[in-house]
């Protein structure tokens, strides 16, 4: 089965939203005119219900089938990130310094045709609860809304969403069974030492050395405590210190990621990390302080519902262009709230050739927008079927 008939009907209104919520990004919990856009629709398409102000800006819209059953959740983000936009389209972002660069723009309209479709026809039973979410990229609204109690309060028994994927083929399908994408940490390191001229070190307890230090011990982490089978990145990211070229600062700063899929992995990491901070800080003088924030946990797939993910996403696309088998993704996602809340799957969907996400060049590829709508509405259908 292709692309839904009636999704195919409408999908150049489907364009026309895209590229309107492309010209409006906003950040984090504020998306107060993606979501007021995103909400004028829902009541055009006749939802049952809409539940604002999830979240701060998050909304579940309900939408009744025919016959008492289950509620099935789909998922969509809304953000944006803060990103300078350099794609030079007619409809770039409105907003300076504010960009639909992670294609979120795309997976709110795909949600949005599909609840269209399944407000029209209702060819399910139960219910669907569409789950509108502020603050992915940052700020964890999927965690947020969880903990305001959307499962419990529409009694969503399973969840699902989707993710476009720069790179692979226009329509293609990705997904897999358990551990999908990694648990995302960061760390910041603040390094006090003593200043002074550059042409007399010795005067001075110098953090850039430090620093240095640091940053290629915390390496060792990987290469030296760490099972090699295992998946786990540690990433110094920024390094800041210093104004001039003859003066030795005082002060020097670390940051960066740590990614991991076993909990067991992340405390590891944490407590070398500590040692390695406190360690190389002695050895070089100074003082030293290590704040590890815990971030996203890793997101993991129900072994059922990724595969029936997957049968659903062939009939979309073809057997030929699902791969159920992906294996693991060191990126993160806080989708993985809601699948420690409920059973459910994450899939990724290829846009084609084009810069990569989180790219100021980057733009979601309109033509996959149906695709994923019907992926939605069969999803729907298929696991709440009439009769």
């Amino acid at each position: 089965m292709p692309v839904v008939n009636r999704i195919a009907e409408f999908s150049s209104e489907m364009t026309a939203w895209r590229q309107h919520l492309h010209t409006i990004p906003e950040l984090e919990f504020e998306c107060y005119e993606t979501a007021a856009y995103v909400a004028e629709r829902l009541r055009e398409f006749g939802v049952d219900e809409l539940h604002e102000g999830i979240a701060k800006t998050g909304m579940v819209a309900i939408i009744n089938g025919r016959g008492d059953g289950p509620t099935i959740g789909l998922r969509a983000d809304m953000d944006a990130l803060p990103i300078t936009e350099d794609t030079g389209l007619d409809y770039a972002s409105h907003n300076p310094g504010k960009m639909h660069a992670c294609g979120h723009d795309g997976h709110t309209t795909m949600l949005l045709g599909a609840a269209r479709y399944l407000a029209e026809t209702r060819n399910f039973k139960g219910r669907v609860a569409l789950i509108f979410q502020p603050a992915e990229e940052e700020g964890g609204g999927a965690g947020v809304m969880v903990d305001e109690g959307i499962m419990d309060r529409f009694d969503i028994t399973q969840v699902f969403g989707l993710h476009n994927d720069p790179g692979n083929p226009v329509g293609s399908f990705y997904t897999t069974a358990g551990p999908i994408m990694a648990a995302v940490d960061t760390f910041d390191i603040h390094i006090q030492g003593v200043g002074g001229h550059g042409a007399l070190p010795h005067q001075t307890k110098d953090p850039v050395m430090a620093a240095c230090g640091i940053a290629q011990a915390i390496q060792t982490i990987v290469s030296r405590n760490h099972y090699a089978v295992e998946d786990l990145v540690v990433s110094v990211t920024q390094i800041h210190a210093g104004t001039v070229n003859n003066v030795i600062p005082d002060t020097a700063y670390l940051n960066g990621t740590v990614r991991t899929f076993d909990p067991s992995v992340q405390k590891m990491v944490i407590e070398r990390m500590e040692q390695i901070v406190q360690g190389q800080a002695a050895s070089y003088g100074v003082e030293a302080r290590l704040d590890y924030q815990i971030g996203y946990p890793a997101t993991v797939n129900d072994a059922d519902k990724s595969a029936f993910a997957a049968d659903v996403a062939r009939e979309v696309s073809g057997a030929e262009r699902v791969v159920d088998d992906m294996g693991r993704d060191m990126g993160a996602e806080d989708f993985s709230y809601m699948l420690q809340s409920r059973p459910g799957a994450y899939l990724f969907l290829g846009q084609g050739d084009g810069p990569s996400l989180h790219h100021p060049k980057y733009n979601f590829n309109d033509e996959i927008a149906p695709v994923g709508a019907s992926f939605f509405a069969r999803l729907v259908e298929k696991a709440q079927p009439l009769g």
